[in-house]
């Protein structure tokens, strides 16, 4: 193979981009742990990147000048809400447009949000695969999240292994 076959085979690569969905305003750390975590083990191990909405979010309340966001909720509905209009907008585009599939953590703090219901069911129609950790007992999984899912693990030691197989390059 010459060098400009190499180069083009090369270029024309596209990197998979995985959509971490999970619980934010109810979570400790706004759910940034697990997602650091699974990034740097998607990077290593698949070369994938991802979408990351905790940093997502933070761009955006830098770019709004919203460090105070949360305290909007009681003294400001309405500039709260139009903020996370702006998160909630920038989330959807990303889920439809530009990823290639959602991880999405399922846990005791999804259920009382509710970004990570519409981000499954936004990929779901989207026909993405959403790859479901669920962290709750098989009997509290809503039907509707468990129809969503192209598959669904216990915890990631399970799903990883999983992801492996599906996406490694050869």
């Amino acid at each position: 193979m010459d060098v400009d076959e190499w180069f083009y085979i090369k270029t024309d690569f596209e990197t998979m981009i995985a959509y971490l969905s999970g619980a934010m305003e109810f979570a400790n750390d706004e759910g940034s742990g697990w997602r650091k975590d699974l990034t740097k083990w998607l990077y290593d191990n698949l070369g994938h990147e991802v979408y990351d909405p905790v940093i997502q979010s933070a761009k955006l309340i830098d770019k709004y000048g919203a460090n105070d966001y949360r305290s909007w909720k009681i003294s400001d509905p309405n500039k709260y809400a139009d903020f996370i209009r702006l998160c909630v907008d920038y989330d959807i585009d990303n889920v439809r447009h530009h990823t290639d599939y959602v991880i999405c953590l399922w846990d005791h703090n999804v259920l009382k949000g509710a970004g990570t219901h519409a981000e499954v069911t936004i990929a779901y129609e989207s026909k993405k695969p959403v790859f479901l950790i669920n962290k709750l007992p098989a009997a509290d999984l809503s039907g509707w999240i468990m129809a969503c899912s192209t598959k669904i693990f216990k915890d990631f030691n399970s799903f990883k292994p999983y992801l492996l197989d599906k996406y490694r390059l050869t």
